[in-house]
């Protein structure tokens, strides 16, 4: 595997805050391109704490639902990207259901803002987690 490119730095003075994404935010899917469009800047890849499920949602393109449960939760990987404030609001607005953000436990301890599911969006959805993460996931399935 190859190793990851070492993080671009902050402006000098720039505010930033953090998002933990996990499906087609991800680098190289499809939706990355709307956190390029936002300046955002790539920090890490990293995993949550064992304490989420992910599920395949039904939706175009193609994304994950990650649930953070009480019990027989998994570490997922995850990576998290920096974007200054007002781009955060402008990408968290836009974001359609059953997409949320929330806090995400990562693997460290430490809780970021993360893409959260919605539960109702579930129903039925299939059950990937044993995969460890989404491109794990699509590499399997393709």
């Amino acid at each position: 595997m190859a190793a990851d490119p070492v993080p671009a730095p902050a402006a000098p003075g720039a505010a930033e805050l953090l998002l933990v994404v996990a499906g087609a935010h991800l680098r190289g899917q499809p939706l990355n391109p709307q956190l390029l469009d936002l300046a955002a800047r790539f920090v890490e890849t990293t995993a949550t704490a064992a304490a989420y499920r992910m599920f395949a949602l039904d939706t175009v393109p193609a994304k994950p639902g990650v649930l953070r449960v009480p019990d027989r939760g998994a570490a997922l990987a995850v990576e998290v990207w920096a974007l200054d404030a007002a781009a955060f609001g402008t990408f968290v607005a836009g974001l359609p259901a059953p997409m949320a953000v929330g806090k995400v436990e990562l693997a460290d301890g430490r809780e970021l803002p993360g893409f959260l599911v919605e539960p109702f969006a579930l129903e039925g959805a299939e059950d990937i987690t044993d995969h460890g993460g989404w491109a794990a996931y699509r590499a399997a399935v393709a």
